[in-house]
């Protein structure tokens, strides 16, 4: 028997009495999810940060997932190996399904090189909002920023299958959002993303 036909036939979900409208109202904004995904260096974390401080000056509950910051603590068990990327992503994306339903808008910060990786957080995310933003940016771009080191070190073969060096990055094949972080400032960008969640009827201007 799999271990999902295991699961079901032993654990029965409950339901809160409090539905996602009413979490809404209380708030005075709606959750949602807001996957950012590009290469390392690409922008993702400083942007999700900005676009958090905004929000949280504006009344909004928002929080931040990033790749490292979960690498050390939920996921400190996993390597970069594709399955373990999969598997990655995969805590994140239910993890933040629950901070979705508990009414908060959240900012996730991961390379997500794989497009059936993103296809399968779009399927745990079914029925709630949920909006992919690829932020756009050459490698060379990004090996030239580098800003932790990590492609001087890939380059120089001390870390195995680094995306974009040695691991691939598929191209996404229809992002909700694309984000140019070569043609845009750090707060043009951060602008760009918050009107796009104004017009989803995520936030208010």
């Amino acid at each position: 028997m799999s271990q999902d036909k295991a699961h079901k036939n032993i654990y029965f979900p409950s339901k809160s009495d409090i539905c996602l409208d009413q979490r809404h109202q209380l708030h005075r904004h709606r959750s949602g999810l807001i996957w950012l995904y590009g290469l390392s260096g690409s922008g993702k974390s400083t942007l999700a940060h900005s676009v958090e401080a905004h929000l949280h000056r504006k009344g909004v509950h928002c929080c931040v997932l990033d790749g490292d910051n979960v690498r050390t603590g939920l996921n400190r068990d996993l390597g970069l190996s594709p399955e373990d990327r999969r598997e990655n992503v995969r805590r994140v994306a239910e993890t933040s399904k629950l901070m979705v339903n508990a009414g908060i808008l959240v900012l996730a910060a991961f390379i997500t090189p794989y497009e059936n990786t993103r296809r399968r957080v779009r399927e745990i995310m079914s029925g709630l909002p949920y909006y992919e933003v690829y932020l756009r940016t050459p490698v060379e771009e990004c090996i030239r920023r580098d800003p932790k080191g990590l492609y001087a070190r890939a380059l120089a073969g001390e870390i195995k299958e680094f995306t974009g060096i040695s691991a691939p990055f598929e191209e996404p094949v229809q992002p909700d959002r694309v984000i140019d972080t070569c043609r845009l400032s750090p707060d043009q960008a951060t602008d760009e993303l918050v009107k796009f969640l104004a017009s989803k009827g995520l936030v208010l201007l």
